[in-house]
């Protein structure tokens, strides 16, 4: 009875790490996706500037291409520091107020952490008890940009990032979102006409995300912030009609790039100030993971492979020294 006992154990544990190795083998496949090559047209931002420049009023001439999105500046200040202090630290209202200097006839607001949780539970209640339960404050500034955009459209910014001049060259695409040129995409400046489909799904995609993981980065990231965004950004393009099909229709939407390597094209657009104001004790961790993803995965690989030998060599070796051999090459007087 015992060795019965001992072989329902050893299968059971065999079971299991066999399926816990199929789980971070699919997982491996969705990081690949969020941190390698990227879905989408990739535009440059001297690129977006010179084509406004090509039919601007300096040059006489309109510009043929249709505003897609609205003149609306969004910014998100919730002070989980000292809740009910709706002040800015001045740093970042001087920089915010260069993207309002530079950009007079664009409407500004600032959502605080009142019109945040006040706009959710007016205009999308189906998410209000999400959008309370986040387990970190900084998973509802997330979630509260992709509602406004979805709703108001316009371009959103994060508090640290300010305006070197006119963003209105910008608003001539659709839908945009930021690339740094490695890893996730970034959720930190993002544009979009009202009721853009990617929206949409992925407002409609914030509650089955909603896991709280070990790693506070990992839940921030993979639950509401660049990583989910890059994993919808990536299963929305999949869903698009292929290029192929249909070329004189362009369904893909585009990535602004914000490389800041040497080499890459400048920054003609945006600054970059003082920002992790949601900085945890795992984020240097995955910033090192991050800079060195090769070698991480081929030994998260390593690891997996490892486990999967070492099961079968222990289910092996428990069948070989069962006491039990299978019955053959008998001699005859054994026969029945």
């Amino acid at each position: 009875m015992a060795r019965v006992s001992v072989k329902i154990s050893v299968i059971f544990w065999a079971i299991a790490l066999l399926t816990g190795a199929g789980y971070c083998i699919s997982r491996l496949l969705v990081f690949k996706q969020i941190f390698f090559e990227h879905a989408g047209l990739a535009v440059t931002q001297p690129e977006a500037a010179e084509a406004y420049q090509a039919h601007d009023t300096y040059n006489g001439t309109d510009d043929p291409r249709t505003q897609y999105i609205p003149k609306k500046i969004h910014q998100v200040f919730h002070n989980w520091k000292d809740p009910g202090n709706e002040e800015l630290p001045e740093d970042w209202d001087k920089v915010r107020q260069t993207c309002i200097k530079a950009n007079p006839d664009f409407k500004y607001k600032l959502w605080t952490e009142k019109s945040s949780r006040e706009f959710i539970e007016l205009e999308y209640p189906w998410f209000l008890r999400q959008y309370d339960r986040y387990r970190y404050p900084v998973q509802r500034v997330d979630a509260v940009r992709y509602f406004i955009l979805l709703h108001e459209g316009g371009i959103y910014l994060d508090l640290d990032n300010g305006c070197k001049g006119d963003l209105t060259p910008l608003l001539y695409y659709p839908m945009w979102i930021t690339d740094p040129g490695r890893g996730a995409l970034s959720n930190n400046i993002l544009a979009s006409r009202p009721n853009h489909p990617f929206w949409d799904r992925l407002t409609q995609s914030l509650i089955p995300w909603a896991y709280d993981w070990f790693f506070p980065y990992m839940t921030i990231s993979y639950a509401s912030g660049q990583w989910f965004v890059t994993a919808i950004w990536e299963e929305y393009h999949r869903m698009l009609p292929k290029v192929e099909d249909n070329p004189n229709i362009e369904h893909r939407q585009y990535r602004l790039m914000m490389d800041d390597r040497e080499g890459a094209a400048p920054s003609v657009f945006f600054t970059q100030e003082r920002g992790g104001s949601w900085v945890n004790w795992d984020n240097r961790m995955f910033l090192i993971i991050g800079d060195h993803l090769f070698l991480f995965f081929l030994f998260l690989i390593s690891s997996i492979a490892l486990a999967v030998w070492g099961t079968t060599k222990l289910v092996r070796r428990y069948r070989s020294s069962s006491g039990y051999s299978r019955l053959k090459n008998l001699p005859d007087r054994y026969t029945i």
